[in-house]
């Protein structure tokens, strides 16, 4: 099949970018680089998704510059769950168009297991989305400058400041001490100012002053001075924070106590009366 792409980069940029199998891995859609460096930048596991089907595959891939502007790319990879496997050829070539480039894509491939299942359209489409995605990260890579380029330059930029500051704290080591000395006595000599907000202040700003906390609060916090955290929290609490006795407990002990002179005076009264009715008869 063949499939075209327009980017808006020049050719120099994408062609850099290709002759870097490090930046061409991160430009592979949906690419799991391998641990082991041995391997290669273009080895590891793809996963292909094709219409409604998922498929990872696990090997490599190689890409050769043929010409300036033309690159080929060769892979081969096994199913990670079953014995299916893939081999691909890709030919790109880099054609100057505008202020951009346009990709042209020449791809074939042979492949058995799961991929030899799916249906030819959706085949293509899958493809023809996979090589859309390798354009825009294949451009994306070339506006970027190259990460490895300037984490050299920044770590260069680094060594030359750390020269600078060594240099200058040399050169202030050899100068005069004298200066110092008076630089330095001078500022621990300096008189500081009070604050121009001071709440202390003699007869100034008298409404910044904190109130003062009611007596009972004052009680409590001297009788709290020395005694134990414990002492302190099982403390029962005084003053007009302390408990009050229920009513009700106060009312039924008053009634207790008039009633025992009732009931006895009920009993006698009983007493005497069936004394008198007796006597009657």
């Amino acid at each position: 099949m063949e499939h075209q792409v327009f980017v808006p980069v020049p050719a120099d940029s994408l062609r850099a970018v290709l002759r870097d199998p490090a930046r061409v891995a991160r430009c592979v859609p949906g690419l799991q680089q391998d641990a082991d460096a041995e391997s290669g930048p273009l080895s590891g596991r793809l996963k292909v998704r094709v219409g409604g089907n998922t498929v990872t595959y696990r090997g490599a891939l190689s890409i050769t510059e043929r010409q300036p502007d033309v690159f080929a790319v060769d892979g081969e990879g096994t199913e990670i769950r079953g014995s299916g496997t893939v081999k691909l050829s890709v030919v790109l070539r880099l054609t100057t168009e505008g202020d951009g480039s346009r990709l042209d894509f020449t791809a074939g491939a042979t492949a058995d297991g799961r991929a030899a299942s799916f249906a030819p359209e959706a085949t293509v489409t899958a493809v023809r989305r996979f090589l859309d995605r390798a354009a825009e990260h294949l451009a994306a890579a070339a506006v970027l400058s190259d990460p490895v380029a300037e984490a050299e330059e920044a770590a260069d930029a680094a060594d030359a400041a750390d020269a600078a500051d060594a240099a200058d704290a040399a050169d202030a080591a050899d100068g005069d001490p004298g200066d110092v000395g008076e630089v330095v006595a001078s500022v621990f000599e300096a008189e500081v100012p009070p604050p121009a907000l001071d709440p202390f202040l003699e007869g100034e700003i008298e409404e910044l002053a904190a109130p003062r906390p009611p007596a009972e609060a004052a009680h409590a916090r001297r009788t709290m001075i020395g005694r134990s955290a414990e002492e302190v929290d099982h403390a029962p609490p005084r003053g007009r924070y302390a408990p009050v006795p229920a009513p009700a407990s106060t009312s039924a002990g008053q009634n207790l106590r008039w009633l025992a002179p009732a009931a006895a005076l009920a009993v006698a009264s009983a007493v005497v009366l069936g004394r008198a009715l007796r006597r009657r008869h």
